[in-house]
């Protein structure tokens, strides 16, 4: 801002005698202040710079998520402007923490860095642009500086308002010690309202899991700073991300006037978590790699209409041009062992089910947001959906293991644990699977009975969807020579097809098979369906051998029939 000649209140003579007088005009007045006291413009908590955001974009793969920032101008200054944006590791948490701060901080200039990105479309591009104090802590790092968990508080308290009396010398006295108190006197004093940062807001509730004392008088500062009147006065937007959604205190939320976007429900800010599925196409025709592929080993997160990829994942294709599991670079199955052993009725059952190909129904309402307190494997799952170990379908209210990168973090984890469940699971099905490659019918029919028989505590038949469970358990053997199984339901009375692809390695040894099942009806009719329906789109590329298998289940009975046959793509 410039000074004109008529008011002389507005020399830079007039502020070294008056100060004060310039300061109650507000925001605009800080940038002439600092440069005519020589004071600090950019600090490591307060108006940091954007240089953390250049190195996203200096980096080979840049995917451009600045249109969140078209949500957040629109709900600045509004009771919508509180969000909490929790998401699993590596998908994008920091970067976007960063984002946020080049472009609202007032310690940097950043026009030429979003210049071509979506937000620079923005009318109101420019209206917000490098306009704002922030302040930005990363709960993480803090930790090491801080001296421990207990310190974290204080720490954050005193490097901030330290910094603060730097950039506001005239406000804050000597003595202060709260953080908010200091916040609030720089709005009263000058209407400064300051947008707050928080990236891994929950390192404390995840990994000080058992240390109550830490916990409570952290979530006491966040909830000094963010609720009430005074907090509403110099809180223009709160930005928290993290892992987990806000611990919840009984059955209410600590920090109840939060919006909280998860991968339960991420509304409107759903583009912005992870790479979609344009995105990837995008990337997977610049790189020359095989789009299915990358479907079969890295998709499965569904947000609204949305499919989501783990942009690690990606960015690690990419380089090492490899499909392989790279989640465990970012938590191995050791971080899951203690959750899946956890002595839950159903739980384990759960596991397998998944593991196998299926959905599972989950309430994820009661769960408590922290890593401690759990009821019942309803808890445990609801904890995994967060923690990207699982996904997670709004619409049906069932979980299930997203792809063939975290199947394989679940086949090390359980194979691991040995548990008995499993192998006993596994003998049988590996019975079961060889007698479907040697096209016996009659044994795969017998097996299928006698898992049934075996395990009817654990699925009860009593509807055609039981049938499709029974199944799913039944192949689960089938994980280690192919991906997830695909499945189509379909109309009527009718079951879910199961298509399984073998993977790249094991292609030319075993073929692919479509099992079609059927309820008091005959094999026949199933294997007569396939032949009359349109076969999936992924088996139409499909060069290697396939299996027709018709199942069928006489409820009266309680036997299985089956039929298979040999099919060849060319005869498609």
């Amino acid at each position: 801002m410039g000074f004109s000649q008529e008011d002389e209140s507005e020399k830079p003579e007039a502020a070294w005698e008056n100060p004060v007088l310039v300061i109650v005009r507000g925001i605009k007045y800080n940038e002439s202040y600092k440069m005519l006291t020589g004071g600090i413009c950019m600090g490591s908590y307060l108006n940091p710079g954007n240089e953390a955001f250049a190195v996203a974009l200096n980096s080979e793969i840049y995917v451009d998520k600045t249109g969140l920032l078209t949500y957040t101008n629109k709900v600045m200054n509004t009771l919508q402007g509180y969000i909490c944006n929790s998401r699993p590791r590596r998908f994008g948490k920091s970067i976007t923490a960063n984002m946020l701060t080049a472009y609202y901080s007032k310690g940097c200039s950043s026009k030429e860095m979003f210049s071509g990105l979506e937000i620079s479309r923005a009318k109101d591009f420019e209206k917000h642009l490098n306009q704002y104090d922030v302040l930005h802590w990363d709960i993480q790092w803090c930790m090491e500086p801080a001296g421990g968990p207990e310190r974290i508080v204080s720490y954050i308290s005193e490097k901030t308002i330290s910094e603060l009396k730097e950039y506001y010398p005239h406000i804050l006295p000597e003595e202060i010690r709260s953080l908010p108190e200091a916040l609030s006197r720089i709005n009263a004093a000058s209407g400064t309202k300051f947008i707050v940062i928080i990236d891994e807001w929950d390192v404390l509730i995840r990994d000080e899991a058992h240390n109550q004392a830490a916990q409570e008088m952290y979530i006491d500062f966040l909830r000094n700073m963010f609720k009430g009147i005074e907090a509403s006065k110099y809180i223009a937007l709160a930005y928290l991300t993290g892992i987990l959604p806000i611990k919840k205190l009984k059955t209410q939320s600590a920090l109840n006037n939060f919006t909280q976007f998860t991968m339960l429900n991420a509304g409107p800010l759903t583009p912005y978590i992870g790479f979609n599925e344009d995105e990837v196409i995008d990337l997977c025709e610049k790189y020359e790699i095989d789009f299915a592929e990358v479907r079969r080993w890295y998709d499965g997160y569904r947000l609204g209409d949305y499919h989501v990829y783990n942009p690690n994942a990606l960015v690690n294709l990419t380089i090492m041009r490899t499909f392989q599991s790279y989640w465990s670079q970012t938590g191995t199955y050791l971080s899951i062992l203690p959750l899946i052993n956890m002595d839950f009725d159903g739980l384990r059952t759960s596991i397998i089910e998944m593991l196998s190909g299926s959905s599972v129904e989950v309430n994820v309402n009661e769960f408590q947001n922290d890593m401690v307190s759990f009821a019942d494997k309803d808890d445990v799952l609801t904890l995994l959906i967060h923690l990207g170990y699982l996904a997670y379908d709004q619409r049906t209210q069932r979980a299930y293991i997203p792809n063939e990168e975290i199947r394989q973090e679940f086949r090390a984890a359980t194979k691991r644990n040995k548990w008995n469940e499993l192998i006993e699971f596994q003998q049988e099905s590996e019975k079961l699977l060889e007698a479907t490659w040697e096209m016996d019918a009659e044994t795969v029919a017998e097996q299928i009975e006698k898992i049934h028989a075996e395990y009817t505590s654990v699925i009860q038949y009593n509807n055609e969807n039981s049938l499709s469970s029974v199944l799913s358990i039944a192949y689960l053997s089938a994980i280690k020579y192919y991906f997830k199984p695909i499945r189509e339901l379909p109309t009527g009375r009718g079951f879910a097809d199961f298509v399984f692809i073998p993977k790249p390695l094991y292609r030319d040894y075993y073929p692919a098979l479509l099992v079609e099942l059927k309820w008091n009806k005959d094999a026949e009719t199933a294997l007569n369906q396939i032949k009359e329906r349109k076969y999936p789109e992924s088996l139409e590329q499909y060069t290697g051998d396939i299996l027709l298998v018709g199942i069928n289940y006489d409820k009266k009975e309680k036997v299985h029939q089956c039929v298979i046959e040999k099919w060849f793509p060319l005869c498609i």
